[in-house]
Order: structure tokens, then sequence, then C-alpha cells
């Protein structure tokens, strides 16, 4: 796993520290690569997984068209 650097300043309000830092991880992709790496996924449930999601954006193309 690499390391993570994520600069926010805090100046007086912590909230809004942590909001920034929220967004900037999820800018980054980092709490989905979190939450797929949490389990391993062999290559072929992967492989499936991604096909049945572009089954399902064509299928709602499909019925946004008609």
């Amino acid at each position: 796993m690499t390391p993570i650097n994520a600069k926010v300043e805090v100046q007086g309000n912590l909230d809004k520290a942590l909001r920034q830092l929220k967004k900037k991880m999820e800018k980054e992709g980092l709490v989905k690569d979190m939450k797929r790496n949490m389990y391993y996924e062999k290559p072929t449930q992967r492989r499936r997984k991604s096909l049945l999601k572009a089954i399902k954006q064509q299928s709602q193309i499909r019925k946004e068209e008609v």
C-alpha cells in the first residue's frame, strides 16, 4: 500500500478541516480503494462484477433512448 499524504490547514475550525480532508480523499479515490482492498476478490469475480456493471449501464442508456 502506498503512503498517503494530504495536507489540510486548520485555522480554528476543526469541522471545516475534516470536511476538506474528506473531500480530498474522495477526489483521489482513496475511499474507493480502501473499500475494494478490504477483502480479496478473485480476478474472475472482478471481471464478472465489471461485466454486470457494463450491462446495467447499457440497459439504462437504452431505456433513456426510448
